[in-house]
């Protein structure tokens, strides 16, 4: 991780990852943004607000509404010198351009036997929570991290997204990055003004504890967190995966060693999510150190309702207790 100054600042989601990309457009003259009203609306969430005016129409392109050329000309740019960074409106509109992603971006090293790479980062916000239309507030992670040639990158608080962003920026494959939109004004906190990256596949513990490991990434962290203070009288180590793609499976078990007992939590649908991945790696290699069986708060394996019946949907901090006291008391 780089080193930082002293100089910090209180920032949102949403202005940490505008500083990441002025700082890595000003260090790197073939970092480019792309996308649907980034330029002069500034993003829908104003995430890219003010770059068309430091750096020109050049550098901050306004595209149509078509997010499989959106994709395709970011594939191209990146291999002809450039690093795109490409905003898609929502994660729910991606799959148009899934396409080229699954059958280019991935698999252009393999395809090129190594001689060409895809330096390229799709950002998209994503997840429930604000009460958004059809389309808008899925968490279908998985569908990434699933092919091979993919990093598959969540951050949870303003500190990690700036320095996830900036490493993913300069990663030289395609990187997806997948924003919690509930999460861009939830919280302030301190940011380092200058430069930093924080490793790609390195979670990150949050908690340190002894009697169960708790494991959730994205706008979850902020629904364990109160869960956690409900539950003064059990130590609870919380790490934050950061990536779920690649997984620190080294954290993770040697967590799980510790503590004898774990619980994941992601808002995605359960069937093939991601914490069934790490409930087989846990299997794996810490079996015979589990005290109970892993427990699991996941969404449902619906499409997340509309409005009224959103929270339903998602996972809250009571059901997070619950599973952490069967799995104590198993």
């Amino acid at each position: 991780m780089t080193l930082q100054s002293d100089l910090m600042t209180k920032m949102n989601m949403a202005e940490a990852l505008n500083l990441a990309l002025k700082q890595e457009m000003q260090r790197d003259k073939t970092v480019l943004v792309l996308g649907e009203d980034v330029g002069v609306d500034g993003g829908v969430f104003r995430i890219t607000d003010g770059l068309l005016e430091k750096f020109g129409e050049n550098r901050v392109i306004d595209t149509p509404l078509a997010e499989s050329g959106i994709v395709g000309t970011s594939i191209g740019l990146s291999m002809n010198g450039f690093k795109p960074v490409a905003e898609i409106q929502f994660s729910g509109f991606s799959y148009l351009g899934f396409d080229q992603l699954a059958e280019h971006a991935s698999r252009m090293r393999n395809r090129s036997k190594g001689r060409f790479s895809c330096p390229m980062v799709v950002r998209m916000p994503y997840g429930g929570g604000v009460r958004a239309l059809e389309h808008h507030s899925e968490s279908y992670e998985t569908i990434y991290a699933h092919p091979p040639g993919f990093k598959v990158v969540i951050p949870s608080r303003p500190y990690d997204a700036k320095g996830l962003l900036i490493s993913a920026i300069r990663d030289p494959d395609p990187v997806i990055f997948m924003e919690p939109k509930r999460v861009y004004r939830m919280i302030k906190e301190e940011v380092p003004e200058e430069e930093y990256t924080i490793p790609l596949g390195q979670a990150n513990v949050v908690q340190e504890g002894s009697d169960v490991t708790l494991i959730t990434y994205g706008s979850m962290l902020h629904t364990c967190l109160p869960a956690m203070e409900q539950l003064s009288n059990v130590s609870i180590e919380l790490i934050d995966l950061r990536t779920v793609k690649p997984l620190d499976s080294a954290t993770v078990i040697e967590s799980v060693k510790k503590t004898g007992r774990c619980v994941i939590v992601h808002e995605a649908p359960r069937t093939c999510g991601i914490a069934a991945e790490l409930i087989a790696r846990i299997n794996e290699k810490a079996f015979f150190n589990l005290n109970a069986p892993v427990e699991r708060v996941t969404g449902y394996d619906t499409i997340i309702p509309l409005m009224q019946r959103e929270q339903e949907y998602l996972p809250q901090p009571a059901k997070i207790v619950d599973a952490i006291n069967r799995t104590m008391q198993y």
